[in-house]
């Protein structure tokens, strides 16, 4: 596996941040696909005429970055049944980090499916200030500004369902994006894995990682659009076979979980 290093953002990253990301807020439709290697390069290659590298890929040697998420829930593990079942409306609460550098911003996000419609708002947070809000606590004033909407509604949800830290998933993104109008972006997920923790941090490196076994050897490809999807990308999902499949990389890390201590939900056929 390729090592996941604290400094895996150059400073220009780190200066311009991720908040301004054109799919970071608002709603979208979100198509997932689990696809091998050689179909990953050969679809990279197809979207090239129509999208670019996201910024943050640029500024990678290899083209990808790290992500890892921190994802909470309740005792019971609520959300967890619920993206199992396929419930048409559920949530996601997590956070979301780039880097394990501690003065790098990590981002509080609530992540809802209504019907197939994905809204998603995140707000802006330091590494510090994890403990404070999982603890419920109001966070210190920053040197920016901040969507204290999205902290408020994060930790009222957080309270309403005693969640609390789960698991740590972490992967390598390739990403493309119609950098013009917004509308599309395309990325491709490898190297994911889990980390059981009950910690009120969000980090990429330490112990305790574990492969993900369903998806070893296999690339996770999501198209993410706003309206109606273009002619060309119905035509590559067409000549390219694609499969759509429902995926969530909280459930099923929860799902591989062997190391837990308590019995992971299942779903008919998972």
């Amino acid at each position: 596996m390729e090592s996941f290093s604290p400094n895996g953002h150059s400073r220009s990253a780190k200066k311009s941040g991720r908040a301004g990301e054109p799919f970071a807020l608002g709603c979208r439709h979100e198509l997932k696909y689990q696809i091998t290697e050689p179909q990953a390069v050969a679809i990279a290659q197809f979207i090239r005429p129509f999208l670019q590298p996201d910024r943050y890929c640029k500024l990678q040697p290899g083209g990808s970055y790290p992500i890892t998420t921190l994802y909470l829930d309740s005792h019971d593990l609520l959300l967890c049944r619920q993206s199992l079942e396929g419930q048409k409306n559920r949530c996601k609460l997590r956070i979301r980090s780039y880097t394990d550098e501690p003065d790098y911003p990590r981002y509080a996000e609530i992540k809802r499916r209504m019907n197939a419609i994905i809204i998603k708002s995140r707000a802006r947070i330091m590494n510090g200030d994890i403990p404070a809000l999982l603890a419920g606590r109001a966070l210190e004033p920053q040197a920016y500004t901040t969507d204290t909407d999205t902290i408020s509604q994060f930790q009222l949800y957080m309270n309403s369902l005693r969640a609390r830290p789960v698991v740590l998933v972490r992967y390598m993104r390739q990403a493309y994006e119609d950098s013009t109008h917004h509308e599309v972006r395309v990325t491709f997920d490898r190297q994911l894995a889990y980390n059981v923790t009950s910690l009120p941090e969000v980090r990429l490196g330490g112990r305790g990682w574990q492969a993900h076994a369903s998806t070893l050897g296999r690339v996770i490809l999501e198209i993410k659009f706003t309206g109606h999807y273009p002619a060309w990308l119905a035509h590559m999902i067409k000549y390219f076979d694609l499969q759509q499949r429902s995926l969530s990389k909280y459930a099923s890390s929860v799902g591989e979980s062997c190391l837990l201590k308590f019995c992971a939900p299942q779903a008919a056929g998972y």
